[in-house]
């Protein structure tokens, strides 16, 4: 096959593979293609983003208020801007659910996360003994906070850090779904080895974890979550 004698990454093919057989299944020339990737000697690749879920190890952290932002992005998902701008006076819509603000966010989009376990609710009472407004320090603008955020991350390796969102979208699917993910470590099944019973609930938690994250999408679960059907990747949303 010339894009292996080019040398091309399995993965790589294995995707130009599918565009082709979705493009032949749309003129309606299925046929055209060989219908599985062991036909033309292609290894078998599992496209699981497993390496951007991250766990947090923040003890040589320095500062308290980047502490506490780091365990809002692995517990309650958020980006690193809406955890620094985080006021609990606001968030605290109720007992089991937290705002976050539109000027907080990405695009502007309010969204309401909410709270169902522990280790939430212990957050939030650290965060509430420490302040009620933003996790920014007294004396410092926002912009240098994120400065100090990144030199603090980039020093102990969390740099880059959107894995954290990644592990709240994981745990957020097995709590929801009671399986785990297929981009998960034991990965779980792919959404085409669901049964029927299980692939609508698959796809409302899907949707539900995207709207909390602050995505409109499906198709972008599968960044946090593992493969879709490769069809979806080419809706028009």
């Amino acid at each position: 096959m010339r894009w292996q004698d080019e040398g091309l990454a399995a993965k790589t093919i294995k995707n130009r593979m599918a565009a082709l057989r979705w493009l032949a299944q749309k003129i309606g020339k299925p046929n055209i293609c060989l219908r599985g990737n062991d036909d033309y000697g292609i290894p078998r690749v599992r496209n699981n983003p497993i390496s951007k879920s991250k766990t947090l190890k923040h003890e040589k952290i320095k500062s308290d208020l980047i502490k506490l932002s780091l365990r809002l992005q692995r517990e309650f998902g958020l980006r690193k801007e809406e955890c620094m701008k985080f006021s609990l006076s606001y968030a605290m819509k109720d007992a089991q659910t937290l705002r976050i603000k539109s000027t907080w966010a990405k695009g502007g989009k309010y969204r309401e996360i909410p709270i169902w376990k522990e280790s939430q609710w212990r957050l939030i009472k650290d965060i509430a003994a420490v302040t009620k407004g933003a996790l920014i320090e007294l004396e410092k603008k926002y912009v240098d906070q994120m400065r100090e955020y990144d030199r603090e991350t980039i020093r102990v390796g969390l740099n880059k850090n959107h894995g954290l969102r990644h592990h709240f979208a994981r745990q957020r699917y097995l709590e929801l779904t009671g399986w785990k993910c297929p981009a998960d470590a034991d990965a779980g099944p792919r959404r085409r080895e669901l049964s029927p019973i299980d692939y609508e609930p698959d796809t409302e938690v899907r949707e539900q974890i995207s709207r909390e994250l602050g995505h409109e999408r499906l198709k972008i679960t599968y960044a946090y979550l593992g493969q879709l059907e490769f069809g979806m990747l080419f809706r028009t949303e």
